[in-house]
């Protein structure tokens, strides 16, 4: 038996393991190689993509595929899966399309790396960002493919745009008839539970287009499952998934054994992940998150801040979490080049740590102890939250019980549909 290049650059880590499509369901699995997805330690979680290549790509065959992806979508040995899927014979790789800050992660927050075609494997790369419906769906019938694979990291936040990526391009897919495959990674916050208020449909953006929690608790496959089935009911698409083998719901992304990888400039590391999903509300202030500094979202500040802040966060003791008053000076985004007063969080304990909770006790508190705090013009925060009760609650003098008290009803509501879709235990 003779290989052609393509298939020896291929051949690396493919072992037996085999796919299975769950009668009418639409939802492909492939079970774990001997060995492989057990115990602890290092390399116990294995991706959806890390399963699809096990198997030889069986689920892609016959078809033309194209792949909305970013820097995360990497294997376990950190290649990029288009680097790894393009010279390979058993997939026919037509397509590559990028999401806000770009394919390579090229870009900044807002920004992406438009059409072009990649230097390293000459793939057309198409321009998915702020676009969805129909003009999208052109864009997929352009590129010719026949299926569009999914493999992004999310961050396990409503208003982490990549999670509507994935809901832009199924509406797209189904609109062009094209099918959709969704491979699964963990969500590095683990996926115990869902938090904070659920989006009314009135401040739908793309920072929240549909239904859900603040903090979903969820991957990205189990949301696809949900989008499909509750909000796509109308015109659902071909869907497939390929989930992990080894993740459990209670696993932090350093419990995984598998690479980071930033999937946004101010994603860094997973302790950001951690508090993003409460902390980024102060994109809706005037105050910094943090952007422009080496520790975003866990730096908040402004000018004129001084102790007191600090003080009175910590003086409400918050489960998991500690508040250090901090002065810095952002190189880019608000006060860019100026020193600024704040905290730094600093989670103790993330068992424990209620990132939703925390992040509202900081406007709070950030509004009683400095007279210049202002929400942003736009009211932004309404869009964050999902709704204008946490921003009115807050200039009325609520106290962090009585504004988280007040999604409670929204918030059991979801969980009770969200426990449909969920694949792990």
């Amino acid at each position: 038996m003779s290989l052609s290049r393509r298939g020896l650059l291929a051949a690396g880590g493919a072992v037996g393991a085999l796919a299975a499509t769950a009668a009418g369901t639409g939802v492909a699995t492939a079970a774990p190689a001997p060995g492989q997805g057990q115990g602890n330690g290092h390399g116990r979680v294995r991706t959806g993509f890390d399963r699809l290549a096990a198997d030889g790509y069986a689920l892609l065959k016959g078809q033309k595929v194209g792949v909305v992806t970013n820097p995360t979508g990497i294997t376990s040995d950190v290649r990029h899966i288009v680097d790894v899927m393009h010279p390979d014979e058993r997939v026919d790789l037509i397509a590559v399309f990028g999401p806000e800050h770009g394919f390579r992660g090229t870009a900044q927050a807002g920004g992406s790396e438009g059409r072009y075609d990649d230097p390293a494997t000459g793939l057309p790369v198409y321009d998915t960002y702020l676009k969805s419906g129909q003009p999208l769906a052109d864009v997929f019938t352009a590129s010719g493919v026949d299926t569009i694979v999914f493999d992004i990291q999310d961050a396990g936040a409503r208003f982490y745009t990549y999670i509507w990526t994935l809901y832009d391009c199924m509406e797209a897919a189904a609109l062009a008839g094209k099918r959709f495959v969704v491979l699964d990674r963990p969500n590095p916050v683990t996926g115990r539970a869902a938090l904070g208020p659920v989006l009314a449909p009135a401040f739908s953006s793309f920072v929240g287009r549909r239904e859900i929690s603040q903090a979903h608790g969820m991957t990205v496959t189990e949301l696809a499952l949900l989008f499909n089935a509750e909000f796509l009911a109308q015109r659902p698409v071909d869907l497939r998934i390929v989930k992990m083998s080894g993740w459990k719901r209670s696993d932090f992304f350093d419990a995984t054994g598998l690479p980071w990888v930033p999937p946004s400039p101010n994603m860094p590391t997973p302790d950001t992940a951690l508090v993003y999903s409460g902390t980024c509300l102060f994109e809706g202030t005037n105050l910094s998150e943090g952007r422009g500094t080496t520790r975003p979202f866990e730096l908040l500040g402004a000018e004129g801040i001084d102790h007191r802040w600090a003080a009175a966060a910590n003086a409400l003791d918050l489960p998991g979490v500690a508040f250090r008053e901090a002065y810095f000076a952002p190189t880019f985004s608000k006060f860019q080049g100026k020193t600024v007063g704040g905290v730094q969080l600093h989670v103790q304990d993330r068992e424990v740590f209620d990132p939703v909770r925390t992040g509202i006790a900081l406007l709070v508190t950030a509004k009683q102890t400095w007279n210049g705090f202002a929400w942003r013009s736009d009211n932004w925060i309404d869009k964050l939250t999902g709704t204008t009760r946490v921003r009115t609650l807050i200039d009325a003098g609520a106290d962090t019980d009585e504004v988280v008290g007040a999604w409670a009803k929204d918030l059991a509501a979801f969980r009770a549909v969200r426990k449909r879709y969920l694949q792990y235990r």
